[in-house]
């Protein structure tokens, strides 16, 4: 049954689009092209393989105090000013939306000759996943008439680098990988020095220009559609590989590599090292070396080692063993031509914890002079704090935080290692993380942004976006609408959100098509994934013998409430009257088809043949089930081994239910997934609750303790849009010291409890211009800006 708008409700909806229209001052109009012009190599189909430099040699007065240009590519660029590296991009995005970068070149020109260069790679189709493209190009346009002097065009130089060719990745063990190729490099034929101010280009050729570049708004914007980058530079940090792990058919001189220590590999020789860094992370390798005239080195970057690959597929264990273990995994290879002076850097980041080292020579000895990593990633600084009496939960901080970093480059990430893809129901999660452990909301815009745009024209969001594979996972489009409302509940931006609206409605515009006349789905089409349970197939919950399936139904609810909050205050009261409308028939058919009275539990479908603690976390969540039945639900979650059970992705689901039950007290014995991977040496969560086996070492969506630390332990949470007023609930279990901050949009929000004998000291502090309350035992008292402080 589809929803029935009254004359009166449609007429106050066109009303609202009209006047929203009206006022969209961040339309992206532009006047006019700019002067600079894609370019690329001449006689080059743009479509294949390629790494390639461009070149402009120009001549300043003096050094400028600034120098501002706007710089984009297809794939990807690293820009140069006088052999120094000074941006790397664009960030990830659509042709719809191609970012640029907005650089001041300042700091590296100097008066007299100066030469700006750029390296510029397509991946073509070996390119990740997560990487949309047309066709290899470049563009820089100057940001006033001062700069237009490097706008890209046929005066700018242009050369194919023919020492570089993609190298498969083959892990030997079936797992999905779209993260791009590796590299196989012949020394003998890279353009030495390509950056470099001192290189002689007078031989190069001429770029040949493409196409004016067209800024988003043009009425003729065929090709890229350029926006402005809404997400910082991201870092790049120095980084040593500190220990070798195993050395084979080589002795390896002290120091090596953890300090900068020349390592000779004698002619005719094979040698392998297994590099360890200790812990996880996302870097740009490094490689100099000399002489080895023929030599083969092969780079192979893994999470951790293998059990048996041949015998158990990717089971790990123990992510610190190395003995007796198998090495997988991505691969660049370098053929070395003798010279002295060789160097080598990745393309674009790898992911490792251990890096496999092989050389092989032949009848010249090689000399590694260095190897190191560049660390990268979105630059999030730590603004929380938390102190207890139990050091455990500073250690799943660390390694929660180091997840979250390790997922977070230009967009948000499901693992970094094997996919790098945005995916919703991952992101809803990571950004909670942000929030309160960083307080930095701008990769979080970015990627509510890029998911609106990523909407189909059945109103679906993509599940992941940027992808150049469209995929869909229509229950993730009801996630969107809780991250919508996440956003808007913790963030002072109400206005970005507003202007999400019209997709929300959308969204639930296409599940209204599939609702019957009880309110209840039936037949949703596309992969509805829920969770990686063990006895689900593919994810997906099990669907009735009538088509019933209390999770997607509980999701639509959640999805249901939420959009009628946000319409309520910021959107049209048509639209939150219809959705609370549907909120009221879907809570009594989710009570009257699934509720188990013998079980007293929530079932899975109609059939009342299987049970979880997915569908029973959101039937309290959503209040479905009542306060005073929710607390046995609780239990018998933890306690009935037969529901299928939630993985540590799902976990945050269940916690935040069991908290709404009146357990929060627990919270900290709910947490044994996390401690199996800290017991098997992983320094990131994994993938998946049965560790041993898990594909990642690194996905976000088990940080949830770094919230809930926070939110749940310290009890800190936003009490009204934008988090203009603030609840403190603590549930502090057995711990008897506990303070800690978070970030807050107007400063920060500290919370301090003590153990005294039989009496806690507690002191609460709210960031000016910000009131709130705090909930003890059943008391409700008012919190004023500043310190609070109370004996309890």
């Amino acid at each position: 049954m589809k929803l029935i708008i009254t004359t009166f409700a449609l007429m106050c909806i066109l009303l609202y689009n009209q006047s929203a229209f009206a006022q969209r001052a961040d339309l992206p109009l532009a006047a006019k092209p700019w002067n600079a012009f894609w370019i690329n190599a001449r006689n080059e189909t743009g479509r294949d393989y390629g790494v390639f430099y461009f070149r402009k040699t120009i001549d300043l007065p003096a050094k400028p105090a600034t120098f501002f240009v706007n710089v984009s590519a297809d794939n990807r660029y690293k820009l140069f000013v006088n052999g120094q590296l000074v941006s790397l991009g664009p960030a990830r995005g659509d042709t719809y939306f191609w970012n640029y970068e907005h650089v001041d070149l300042a700091p590296y020109l100097v008066a007299g000759k100066n030469v700006v260069a750029a390296q510029v790679w397509n991946e073509a189709e070996a390119r990740p996943e997560a990487q949309i493209s047309l066709r290899t190009a470049f563009i820089l346009q100057g940001a006033t008439a001062a700069e237009e002097i490097l706008n890209t065009n046929n005066s700018w130089k242009v050369m194919r680098d023919n020492g570089y060719q993609p190298l498969g990745v083959n892990l030997g063990y079936g797992a999905y990988y779209v993260a791009g190729p590796g590299e196989m490099i012949t020394e003998s034929k890279v353009i030495k020095n390509a950056t470099s101010a001192t290189l002689d280009d007078g031989a190069w050729p001429a770029a040949a220009n493409l196409d004016h570049g067209k800024p988003k708004g043009m009425t003729d914007a065929f090709g890229w559609m350029l926006v402005p980058s809404q997400i910082p530079q991201m870092e790049r940090v120095y980084q040593r590989i500190p220990t070798v792990r195993k050395a084979v058919g080589i002795d390896v001189p002290m120091g090596f590599p953890g300090t900068k220590t020349a390592l000779t590999i004698p002619a005719n020789t094979i040698a392998t090292l297994i590099l360890d860094q200790t812990y996880l992370t996302n870097a740009y390798v490094t490689l100099n070396f000399n002489k080895g005239s023929g030599a083969g080195i092969s780079l192979t970057y893994a999470e951790s080692l293998f059990d048996n690959l041949k015998k158990y597929g990717n089971r790990k264990g123990d992510r610190n063993a190395v003995e007796g273990k198998d090495f997988g995994g991505r691969k660049d290879s370098l053929l070395a031509d003798g010279t002295d002076g060789q160097t080598f850097t990745t393309l674009y980041w790898r992911t490792f914890r251990y890096v496999r080292l092989i050389v092989h020579t032949k009848d010249e000895s090689l000399v590694i002079n260095d190897l190191y990593g560049t660390a990268t990633g979105y630059p999030f600084k730590l603004n929380a704090k938390l102190k207890t009496d139990n050091p455990e939960m500073q250690q799943m901080l660390d390694i929660g935080w180091r997840t979250a970093r390790m997922d977070a480059i230009e967009t948000y990430m499901d693992c970094p290692y094997y996919e790098q893809l945005q995916y919703i129901g991952d992101t809803r999660i990571q950004a909670m993380v942000s929030y309160y452990n960083s307080g930095d909301d701008r990769l979080m815009r970015n990627a509510i942004n890029l998911m609106d745009h990523s909407r189909i024209g059945e109103g679906l969001t993509l599940s992941r976006h940027p992808s150049f594979s469209p995929q869909i996972i229509s229950t993730f489009s009801l996630w969107y609408i809780g991250v919508l409302h996440d956003y808007w509940m913790y963030r002072p931006d109400s206005l970005f959100i507003k202007g999400k609206l019209q997709g929300e409605r959308a969204v639930l515009d296409f599940f209204n098509q599939y609702q019957q006349a009880d309110g209840s789905l039936k037949g949703t089409p596309y992969w509805t994934f829920v969770d990686w349970a063990d006895q689900w197939n593919n994810g997906v919950p099990p669907i009735g013998s009538k088509g019933g399936s209390a999770m997607f139904d509980l999701q639509l609810l959640t999805a249901y409430q939420q959009a009628a909050d946000m319409e309520a205050k910021m959107g049209m009261p048509a639209y939150a009257a219809l959705y609370r409308a549907q909120t009221a028939k879907l809570k009594h058919t989710i009570q009257t088809k699934y509720w188990d009275p013998t079980k007293q539990l929530y079932a899975d479908n109609e059939d009342k043949n299987s049970f979880s603690q997915h569908v029973n976390s959101l039937a309290i969540l959503t209040g479905v089930a009542g306060k005073t039945q929710a607390p046995a639900i609780g239990k018998k979650m933890l306690t009935d081994a037969t529901l299928t059970q939630c993985t540590i992705y799902f976990k945050y689901y269940l916690h935040l239910a069991l908290v709404q039950a009146g357990m929060g007290n627990d919270y900290l014995k709910w947490l044994n997934k996390w401690r199996e991977d800290i017991k098997l040496g992983l320094t990131t969560w994994a993938e998946m609750s049965d560790v041993a086996s898990s594909r990642s070492d690194c996905h976000a969506w088990g940080a949830s303790p770094n919230i809930e630390f926070y939110r749940t332990i310290l009890g800190i949470d936003s009490y009204t849009p934008g988090f203009a007023k603030i609840k403190i609930e603590p549930h502090l279990g057995d711990l008897k010291i506990a303070s800690g901050e978070i970030p807050h949009p107007n400063g920060k929000v500290t919370a301090d409890y003590a153990l005294n004998g039989n009496i806690w000291n507690i002191k609460l502090t709210l960031p000016p211009k910000t009131t709130g309350i705090f909930v003890w035992k059943g008391k409700t008292l008012v919190l004023k800006s500043g310190e609070n402080v109370f004996r309890m």
